[in-house]
């Protein structure tokens, strides 16, 4: 469950993932697998073959891609979250879900 964002931030995620763009989404989030992670990043691109290739320069391999109706997309948590964030210039947006 998406906690810590609105509707706009959700619609521009998947406008952005329908258009072919990688598009990033992150959001508070609990799972008890990971207790210590509090938030997630949805990096998603409906080109499949565009987003593989993404995440290959990331050592994330294709099968870990979510096929969720017309939002393909990597689910970053933990450590490569911050790491990817931090390679792609976005770390602000991460900071208040830390």
């Amino acid at each position: 469950m998406a906690f810590g964002i609105k509707r706009a931030d959700l619609k521009r995620w998947k406008d952005e993932v329908e258009g072919g763009q990688i598009a990033f989404l992150t959001h508070f989030w609990y799972d008890p697998r990971f207790p210590k992670a509090k938030s997630v990043t949805k990096v998603g691109c409906n080109d499949r073959k565009k987003l593989s290739e993404w995440g290959r320069t990331y050592g994330l391999q294709e099968e870990w891609i979510h096929e969720r109706d017309a939002y393909p997309h990597f689910d970053l948590i933990g450590d490569k979250q911050i790491e990817i964030m931090k390679n792609e210039g976005r770390i602000g947006e991460l900071q208040k879900f830390l």
